[in-house]
């Protein structure tokens, strides 16, 4: 894992209807827009958010203040699941190896994304969260059975096969995760299922998990209604 620079690596991608931004070296921090110039504003407007997740991983993010410090080094076109509202295109490094150093920050991130949701998930506890821009939006408990479903997708997707034990309970789901990334970083998992389709690989994996895991924590803090 790189420690940020004054220029910060990002990639675009590019929908018909929504753009997403990605900062190549921090798995989570992706926002969207409606074009490329919002996306990447998203993208700076949430740094902050980020670093407050990273604060206790000693991995040396500092959220910039200048969008012209994201240089974009890759656009992806995107596809219907862009459109709809999620990341769903692998970027070229996606398919490099994951070395011991990676792996290692990589698992810092997916505790620190994991630990930020459940804190969300446990502050609003009993509370209602404010419908969405349309009057609807799931409540806490159908967001965390989301996350749990999906996550147990994503897993599917890597190549893991997941025991029931393991898909509703959150730090079961947390352990899970981080076994399965060190199995396919370390290259114990085929590369391909076994109707010949390519599986996820581990840095994509992390991407977009981490992704997943944060927008929904966030949704939850953005959500809840104020006294």
């Amino acid at each position: 894992m790189k420690k940020l620079s004054q220029k910060i690596n990002t990639y675009l991608e590019i929908g018909q209807k929504r753009t997403f931004a990605g900062a190549i070296d921090w798995p989570g921090w992706c926002r969207s827009g409606q074009d490329e110039e919002s996306a990447l504003q998203a993208l700076l407007d949430y740094g902050p958010r980020y670093q407050r997740i990273l604060s206790r991983s000693r991995l040396g993010f500092q959220a910039s203040t200048d969008v012209s410090k994201l240089v974009v080094v890759e656009r992806l076109k995107g596809n219907a699941t862009t459109d709809f509202g999620a990341p769903a295109v692998a970027t070229s490094i996606d398919s490099k190896p994951v070395d011991s150093d990676e792996l290692h920050s990589f698992e810092k991130i997916l505790n620190a994304c994991w630990r930020t949701f459940v804190k969300s998930v446990k502050t609003a506890e009993g509370e209602s969260l404010r419908a969405g821009p349309r009057g609807g939006g799931r409540q806490v408990k159908g967001i965390v059975g989301h996350v749990l479903e999906s996550n147990a997708g994503y897993l599917s997707s890597l190549g893991w096969k997941l025991q029931k034990d393991q898909a509703d309970d959150l730090e079961q789901m947390r352990k899970t995760i981080l076994s399965a990334v060190r199995a396919s970083a370390r290259g114990e998992m085929p590369a391909k299922g076994p109707r010949g389709g390519l599986r996820w690989t581990a840095r994509y994996f992390v991407r977009r998990l981490s992704w997943h895991i944060l927008d929904h924590a966030w949704e939850i803090e953005d959500r809840m209604v104020s006294e």
